[in-house]
């Protein structure tokens, strides 16, 4: 009886922190099919904020900033996927000191303010000279969305048996052989990962945008036209089916990977069996 009271509050207490995680969204999703920007179904069920996207005067302009977050967030993760793989592999080898010490430095575009990267940033592009426009949005983006794939590859790194990449080496691969034949298919799924949320975060930015896109250039990213949209006119009803249908996308995004990576377990379960 007890167990079963225990298991009971458990779930419900579950079903409390998803609701509270999800209901808000639900609830966008809902209302983006109302073409009402007061949260009400005056107008009905309707398509008409869908299609405002493709319609809209605001069209345009909106296509451009979809256009150019989906550029930088695809570059800035390829290019910070390939470092923070690189980097993980070359911290793992190191030693106990050296490693805690590196480990820590990475950890601080993380825990550190948005605001203070962004200004740091800044700083520097305007110290160095870099011409304003996509190369400092790209490197901004690459410094901040590396950290994340280092901490998503190290962990796959530590659980990886260090005799499969030895057997590797006495059998007589080379180092390099040894560490894209063997070591980088084990850490794939880290790596994976790892671009996944370098992605993701790349398009969920907007203070460092916003600092660092320079304000003469007229590049806008979606989070950066959505500020100076809705300071001007609030938000219009065409903004809440842009934001359910980037929720959708993620969702089935990462329900992807995850499905892969399980369906892979499961192989190497049956292989391990058999």
């Amino acid at each position: 009886m007890v167990k079963k009271i225990k298991t009971f509050f458990e779930k419900f207490y579950l079903f409390i922190i998803l609701a509270i995680l999800y209901a808000p969204i639900i609830l966008l999703v809902i209302y983006s099919f109302s073409n009402s920007a007061n949260f009400n179904f005056d107008n009905g069920f309707t398509f008409d904020a869908y299609i405002a996207i493709f319609k809209s005067d605001k069209s345009p302009e909106l296509w451009s900033a979809i256009g150019n977050t989906f550029l930088i967030a695809a570059v800035a993760s390829v290019v910070s996927t390939i470092m923070g793989t690189f980097a993980s592999i070359g911290i793992f080898n190191l030693g106990k000191r050296s490693r805690r010490i590196v480990e820590n430095v990475n950890q601080f575009p993380i825990i550190n303010s948005e605001i203070v990267m962004a200004v740091s940033l800044m700083v520097f592009f305007v110290t160095f000279a870099f011409p304003e426009g996509y190369l400092r949005l790209i490197i901004a983006h690459i410094a901040f969305c590396t950290p994340y794939v280092v901490l998503s590859v190290l962990p796959k790194l530590e659980s990886m048996d260090p005799n499969t990449y030895e057997a590797a080496l006495d059998l007589g691969a080379t180092p390099f052989q040894a560490m894209t034949k063997v070591m980088i298919p084990y850490i794939s799924p880290g790596i994976v990962s790892g671009f996944v949320m370098a992605f993701i975060m790349s398009m969920d930015d907007f203070i460092i945008t916003q600092i660092n896109k320079g304000a003469a250039t007229g590049i806008n990213t979606l989070s950066t036209y959505i500020y100076s949209d809705a300071r001007v006119q609030g938000l219009e009803p065409f903004w809440y089916a842009i934001f359910s249908i980037i929720f959708v996308i993620i969702i089935a995004a990462l329900l992807s990977v995850n499905v892969v990576k399980v369906s892979r377990e499961k192989k190497k379960a049956k292989e391990v069996k058999a």
